[in-house]
């Protein structure tokens, strides 16, 4: 069973920051990408920020040079600071990962329960 933990949402001013942290636990063999989504109220959900094995790094036009994605392989842990945020980063962030859980199986799509940040103007 793999889960995907999140933690560090909340409340903050524009301007702000907040860092949000993923961990992957459970039976994980490989993970190749992991990153955020975020959902506002009635939006689709989209693609915030995503890192690769490798290292590639692949952000939303909208976050760029405020937003980092980082990774600690060894955690299986994905973290996202956010800095300079505005009233329209309000939304529920989702983490995502792409993994398979023994060599055998193929990789599949796991997604973590969400966590709200909310930016007040």
């Amino acid at each position: 069973q793999v889960q995907l933990v999140e933690s560090g949402g909340g409340l903050v001013q524009a301007g702000g920051s907040l860092r949000l942290s993923c961990a992957a636990s459970g039976s994980i063999f490989s993970i190749v990408v992991m990153g955020w989504y975020r959902q506002a109220p009635g939006k689709q959900r989209e693609m915030v920020a995503l890192t690769v094995n490798g290292g590639s790094t692949h952000y939303a036009d909208s976050v760029k040079g405020r937003f980092t994605i980082s990774r600690d392989n060894a955690k299986n842990t994905v973290y996202l600071q956010m800095n300079s945020l505005k009233p329209e980063d309000t939304a529920v962030y989702y983490c995502h990962a792409n993994l398979k859980v023994a060599v055998t199986t193929p990789y599949g799509n796991y997604w973590g329960q969400g966590t709200q940040v909310t930016v007040s103007s």
